[in-house]
């Protein structure tokens, strides 16, 4: 992936670093199969009363995590940092994210009509706080809606090579517009939408359903991106599509299920099987539409 040449977000909080931060050294846990069904029933309960719901708190990993306890999960509001990171991943985020926010600046406003709100990125080491509760690294990537914060330890992308399968410039960038995605859909509405329909949801299942649908429909909208970003600055190159489908193959519930507990549970499916990860993606990559990236009427 050509990436260097591509617009650079002035949107990302650099927290890495910070005191505090690389206490937990766990990789990333992604799917269904890092949380028990009985813990996700209860932590769905407590997400439901305080107004929050777990699975839409995830971008690339169980947010449910987040809410153990059922202990106070907004947080304060914090000093925004602005200091551009400098290393060459820290870069390479911002670069992905400026070329989001220059994409989706258009074709929102173009094909849905309405305008974009770019999302801020916070890249943090081991733990950080957000709105949406403590963010770990464990946990993965996640979008929080509360404070429209997309949350990234950037160790994620070792780690999704190494244990994965998966890896590679387009690739992480996938991962990355993923989360942008869950923003698209929080500002075209459909996140409290879907909350709301999971309240009442009559199982767990149903409520998976759901949410199932909110991670397929961010797949296929980071291939929105990466069609029209690439029409615009051509930054794809050869092997970079197939790379983001193997990764998305690699992060399929049936996978992740089948590798840590040797067997597939389909009602306790949260993003999504190999098979149609990569299928929403492409879909978005084909078309570059918002229109085509519906899970809900299919």
């Amino acid at each position: 992936m050509k990436w260097e040449d591509l617009q650079t977000s002035e949107n990302v909080e650099d927290r890495r670093g910070e005191e505090g931060g690389g206490m937990f050294g766990g990789g990333p846990r992604m799917g269904g199969g890092g949380i028990g069904l009985g813990t996700m029933v209860v932590l769905g309960i407590i997400g439901y009363a305080l107004g929050i719901n777990p699975a839409l708190l995830i971008g690339g990993a169980e947010m449910l995590g987040k809410m153990r306890g059922g202990g106070q999960v907004v947080r304060q509001d914090r000093p925004q940092e602005t200091a551009q990171p400098t290393d060459q991943m820290g870069q390479f985020v911002a670069k992905v994210l400026g070329s989001n926010e220059e994409v989706w600046s258009v074709v929102l406003p173009e094909q849905q009509g309405i305008q974009f709100k770019a999302p801020r990125l916070v890249l943090f080491d081991g733990v950080t706080d957000s709105r949406c509760g403590s963010a770990q690294s464990a946990m993965g990537p996640f979008y929080c809606p509360i404070d429209q914060k997309i949350y990234l330890d950037t160790s994620f992308f070792r780690d999704m090579k190494q244990r994965f399968g998966g890896g590679g410039d387009f690739a992480y960038a996938y991962v990355i517009s993923h989360e942008m995605g869950h923003h698209i859909e929080n500002l075209l509405g459909i996140l409290p939408k879907v909350q709301r329909a999971q309240a009442r949801a009559g199982s767990r299942a149903e409520a998976n359903g759901l949410s199932v649908r909110v991670e397929l429909m961010a797949d296929c909208l980071a291939g929105v991106w990466a069609n029209n970003g690439n029409a615009r600055n051509r930054f794809l190159e050869e092997g970079d599509i197939e790379k983001a489908v193997a990764s998305a193959q690699a992060i399929g519930d049936d996978r992740l299920q089948r590798a840590s507990q040797g067997r597939v549970v389909p009602d306790s499916f949260t993003h999504g099987s190999s098979a149609q990860r990569t299928e929403w993606l492409l879909r978005g990559l084909k078309s570059g539409r918002i229109d085509d990236c519906n899970t809900f009427n299919r």
